[in-house]
């Protein structure tokens, strides 16, 4: 039974969080037809005229409707603020209604939200080039918090997939890296501990696709990537406890890849997304030292 005292505190933080206004971007752009196929761009504050690194935002919310790129957008605001050029990127999520024998809104589409992570991928150099000339795109950190740090350990491990995959690259993606905030990076122990009311086995279409699906989604399964990749958990998280990040970061080591590890004390979920919050700080610097 989760402390009632985690879980005052995971309410504060959430609440800090998300607290901020949202911050209207400096550009958007379409990678598709569907009203959810935009990218957000922020160009890097302070009179910087570039060329600097491109981070890709990848947003959490446990792949569901709710929750869209707005509440990451004082995130963006604040790497921009840091130097960089960003780009907040949309995905299709599960329906924003219960579906049959389900508590709440689904969790993701399938093969949807593979789909638009991939093409956004795809398109964003040539997207750039017109919306933020700063962004430099042989500098290129993805990072994703929750749910939006499985995609984007799921966009730097695409030339890993299995064969025949529609999204399977058939070189490395041009990155220098990844910074994945809190993941929900290992499915099967996410299943286990029941992270976001099993969201992992509803973004797969649900248990009965499970085994058919897993080594195409799970980035537990595709490894090693050769792409350097640093994990940033709280060691209070009651939302993706640290034990998902400590599976995913063995599952590498058994693959032959040193995936970073950087565990803050007295952190739950929300502040490594939280501008006020000294954790985001640290997420800042984490994406500096491979981006530069």
């Amino acid at each position: 039974m989760t402390d009632p005292a985690a879980v005052e505190r995971d309410a504060a933080e959430a609440a800090s969080a998300f607290a901020h206004p949202a911050v209207a971007p400096d550009a958007t752009a379409a990678y598709g037809e569907h009203p959810d196929h935009v990218v957000d761009f922020y160009a890097p504050r302070g009179g910087t005229t570039g060329p600097v690194p491109l981070v890709v935002v990848l947003h959490g919310g446990a792949w569901r409707a709710p929750y869209d790129r707005q509440h990451v957008t004082p995130f963006a605001d604040f790497l921009a603020r840091r130097g960089f050029a960003v780009a907040n990127v949309e995905y299709r999520r599960g329906s924003s209604l219960p579906h049959q024998n389900a508590e709440g809104p689904v969790a993701g589409r399938w093969p949807e939200t593979f789909d638009d992570v991939a093409a956004a991928m795809d398109a964003l150099p040539g997207l750039v080039a017109t919306a933020l000339p700063q962004a430099d795109v042989r500098r290129v950190v993805v990072t994703g918090h929750s749910a939006g740090g499985h995609l984007a350990l799921w966009a730097a491990a695409r030339h890993v997939l299995p064969y025949g995959s529609p999204w399977r690259l058939s070189a490395p993606p041009t990155l220098r890296g990844v910074v994945a905030l809190a993941p929900i990076a290992d499915f099967a122990v996410a299943e286990e501990l029941g992270v976001c009311g099993g969201a992992s086995a509803q973004l797969l279409g649900g248990a009965e696709h499970w085994d058919e699906r897993l080594p195409s989604a799970d980035p537990a399964s595709l490894l090693p990537t050769g792409i350097a990749t640093a994990v940033v958990q709280g060691r209070d998280d009651i939302v993706v406890p640290q034990a998902v990040a400590e599976a995913y970061v063995a599952a590498a080591a058994k693959a032959g890849e040193m995936v970073g590890l950087t565990l803050l004390d007295g952190v739950g979920h929300f502040p490594l997304i939280d501008p006020a919050a000294d954790a985001c700080a640290v997420v800042a610097e984490e994406i500096s030292q491979l981006a530069w």
